[in-house]
């Protein structure tokens, strides 16, 4: 895969899957613009705001002139319906879906040939544990916003969503029941992430585009019922 020269735009890329993301890029020879609400030596934004991501636009075309790929990582609220304010509940799917559609449209005259987008979902964009709901909603949503860029984008770029289960940012490694109870037998990490967006933004993929690949070590093909196999539901 030969990044050379490419520029890779990664929201949240400070910490976690995102920086896994930008790093892997970096040590391919791309140059990586970030922005993130934590400060650091990047872009520091709230990307839920409008004229943030104007002014982030703004930046990374004045200093490359176009984009070759936006992956859109940056991790919305998590909050549930007991306790998930209208405000909170804006604010996520601001960052998680708002963002990177207008991301997308202000890069789009803008990207090169060959471009990609990569939206970061989640498996919970088909599954859920309770109080979960500005994430989850956030995250079906952009899986949804993937296939439409992919049409709306056809012949110029391909747009696709990769859904994460659960990924230690941490890299600890799980051993018993946390690490068996998923059929690829461990806990992933955030290379399990970056490995699969750098593949998807290669010419290998070329034929790839407004799918949503699940990498979450088999959990979701998994049927779990009340005293099969060993399961048990404490009520």
């Amino acid at each position: 895969m030969d990044f050379d020269n490419k520029v890779a735009v990664i929201t949240g890329g400070a910490h976690g899957i995102g920086k896994a993301i930008a790093d892997s890029f970096r040590s391919e020879g791309a140059a990586v613009e970030i922005i993130d609400i934590a400060p650091g030596d990047h872009y520091t934004g709230d990307i839920s705001r409008k004229e943030t991501l104007e002014a982030f636009a703004s930046y990374v075309l004045d200093k490359h002139g176009h984009v070759d790929y936006l992956i859109n990582n940056a991790l919305p609220l998590m909050k549930g319906i007991s306790k998930c304010s209208y405000e909170e509940f804006q604010y996520a799917l601001s960052v998680g879906i708002t963002a990177p559609f207008y991301l997308s449209k202000l890069f789009s005259e803008h990207f090169g040939k060959g471009s990609v987008i990569i939206n970061i979902s989640s498996s919970r964009d088909r599954m859920s544990q309770p109080q979960t709901e500005s994430y989850t909603a956030a995250k079906g949503g952009i899986a949804a916003l993937t296939h439409a860029l992919a049409v709306s984008f056809s012949g110029k770029l391909r747009v696709n969503s990769i859904s994460p289960g659960w990924i230690d940012t941490d890299y600890r490694e799980y051993e018993g029941a946390d690490a068996v109870q998923q059929p690829s037998g461990r806990v992933g990490n955030p290379m399990d992430i970056a490995n699969m967006v750098l593949f998807l933004c290669s010419e290998k993929a070329g034929f790839i585009t407004g799918e949503n690949i699940c990498i979450d070590g088999g959990m979701t093909k998994q049927m779990i019922y009340h005293g099969d196999y060993g399961w048990k539901l404490e009520i």
